[in-house]
């Protein structure tokens, strides 16, 4: 497996909106790409260009999703939900995990925000949640 750069840091918010203001207002981040629904993850998406990497804004879309879940036990307040690497093989990458005895909570891949195929790696591997990302549309 290649570990190609740090993809995105994932930061739960409880209002996108309101988060996405201190960016661009506060910051001067200019975000140009739009809001993505991720429905099977429960989850609205808003990606904030910085640097090489990206910052990945996470609102739940329901009370039970797992965005919601990691903001209830964090008192409401935002933080990084997950750090995500850039694969080259999606794929190979989850059988190498496995291979070495590395809990996955995704077996095979499933489709990301910003057209990616992902797979967490569970936290209890090594203490956070990784997420291993391979974007759809860069060349391999």
């Amino acid at each position: 497996m290649k570990i190609n750069r740090v993809d995105h840091i994932g930061i739960a918010v409880p209002n996108l909106q309101e988060a996405k203001k201190f960016y661009e207002e506060v910051l001067g981040i200019k975000i140009t790409k739009e809001d993505e629904v991720i429905e099977d993850q429960k989850v609205k998406v808003s990606f904030v260009p910085c640097g090489e990497v990206e910052l990945e804004l996470l609102e739940s879309t329901t009370e039970d999703g797992p965005i919601a879940k990691y903001l209830a036990k964090n008192g409401g307040r935002s933080g990084i939900q997950h750090v995500a690497l850039n694969v080259d093989n999606i794929e190979e990458a989850i059988a190498e995990m496995k291979e070495k005895g590395v809990r996955m909570i995704d077996e095979a891949p499933r489709y990301g925000a910003g057209n990616s195929s992902i797979a967490f790696v569970h936290p209890k591997a090594s203490g956070i949640l990784v997420e291993l990302a391979q974007r759809l549309d860069e060349t391999k």
